[in-house]
């Protein structure tokens, strides 16, 4: 069944914000530079790629020289006013390496649940990858309090997978993918290499865990693989520091955990 990943044209791909940054906040244009060399790759042979990251408010917390995340909403809103532009524009650099256009997106939840908003969203999306150009999605946490709270990426992609009817939804994290027991607490847990329906999460303790830069955990990848369950969407969570990684995954590689939603719920 997961070979079904070599054959889906139509990909959303969420990168957290510790696949490209450093444990300080910084940007890291290492990890950057491979993720975006190894999208543009994908995006070469012929496929629809969106690229839904995090980072902007680690990116703002270098740039205003913080030591942690920030905890009070205006601390929030401001470091993502200053890592958003900082963000984008290495997206831009890189990408222009290999003659690929890029499109900054910001939503809020109204752009998603809103009719005519969402409307003209799923228009918006749809004529920029069509003219092969990639959209780089992130919360508009400026002025989007409810979002700033819940911080959660994860969501927002599987969200933005749906709307536009996208195939599968890939997330790059800090983790190898999904464990029958939190890896952290048991040296026994295993990892699970596939899951068939969505059922099978209410048995697998989750855990949760926040790194210093983002804010996602288990629980929020869960509840992404939930919002796109009903939809038959499938879902790749992997370790975006495994080298070659999208690559390697694309091609059927028994990597991460795959969630194959296409032919079940």
């Amino acid at each position: 069944m997961r070979q079904e990943i070599i054959t889906q044209n139509k990909l959303v791909i969420k990168i957290g914000s510790s696949s490209i940054t450093h444990e300080n906040g910084l940007i890291d244009l290492w990890k950057m530079e491979s993720l975006v060399r190894q999208i543009a790759n994908i995006h070469n042979s012929g496929k629809k790629i969106i690229v839904v990251s995090s980072g902007a408010i680690p990116a703002g917390m270098g740039k205003m020289h913080l030591s942690e995340r920030p905890k009070t909403i205006p601390e929030k809103q401001a470091a993502a006013a200053v890592g958003q532009s900082t963000l984008m524009h290495m997206y831009e650099k890189f990408f222009s390496e290999y003659s690929i256009t890029v499109a900054q997106v910001l939503l809020t939840k109204e752009d998603m649940y809103e009719e005519t908003r969402r409307e003209h969203c799923t228009n918006a999306l749809n004529t920029l990858t069509e003219r092969n150009i990639i959209p780089i999605i992130n919360e508009n946490d400026v002025v989007a309090i409810d979002e700033i709270k819940v911080g959660d990426n994860d969501t927002l992609s599987a969200e933005v997978c749906k709307m536009i009817s996208f195939e599968c939804l890939i997330i790059l994290s800090d983790i190898n993918g999904v464990y029958d027991k939190d890896p952290r607490q048991n040296a026994n847990a295993i990892q699970i290499s596939e899951i068939n329906n969505v059922k099978e999460l209410d048995s697998i303790d989750a855990g949760d865990s926040n790194s210093s830069v983002g804010t996602g955990g288990m629980i929020t990848k869960f509840n992404a693989a939930r919002l796109l369950a009903p939809s038959k969407i499938n879902m790749l969570i992997v370790n975006s520091q495994v080298d070659h990684i999208l690559d390697r995954s694309l091609d059927g590689e028994d990597l991460g955990t795959f969630f194959h939603f296409s032919n079940s719920y």
